[in-house]
């Protein structure tokens, strides 16, 4: 049986590429709970690539185990942009990777922080390149959590590419 998590993402692509680069990747996530790390993780191979996650859901965690500044966190909130930057730093630089993934955002059902729901910022890291983009993506909780992790990747498997 194929992994279920694999099907709609170029996670093998991802794999493969890093793979090719000698590189590697950890995530911190939030919204998507180790959905991020699980996808990769289900190629096989993937553990010459995969370092690691933290599962970060809860606010406080993001400070303590992601590195996230708690003055950061008191004054824009888990969801936003400079939040998902500092998951992403912090995946790479705790974890010892060469690139780090950092996600946070609202699958819903409801709004949080007066941000609507599908909101998600979705932060990539390495020593030489770190961006972050706000997706607003639509959907059930389950959608909002894979649409977010298939961008991740695909984004990710952009930046190692060279794009």
């Amino acid at each position: 049986m194929t992994d279920p998590l694999t099907a709609s993402v170029p996670a093998a692509d991802l794999v493969r590429a890093l793979g090719a680069a000698g590189q590697t990747v950890a995530t911190a996530e939030s919204l998507t709970a180790g959905l991020v790390a699980a996808t990769i993780a289900g190629v096989p191979g993937a553990s010459a690539v995969l370092r690691g996650g933290l599962v970060v859901y809860a606010t406080d965690l993001k400070s303590s185990l992601a590195g996230v500044s708690a003055d950061l966190l008191a004054a824009e909130g888990p969801v936003a942009a400079s939040t998902a930057e500092q998951l992403a730093v912090g995946a790479r630089t705790r974890c010892g990777a060469d690139w780090g993934i950092g996600l946070t955002g609202v699958a819903g059902p409801d709004g949080q922080d007066g941000h609507a729901v599908g909101t998600v910022f979705l932060g990539l890291s390495s020593p030489w390149h770190t961006e972050v983009m706000r997706l607003q993506l639509s959907g059930d909780r389950w959608t909002i959590r894979l649409t977010a992790t298939e961008s991740a990747v695909r984004e990710l498997l952009r930046c190692v590419q060279g794009g």
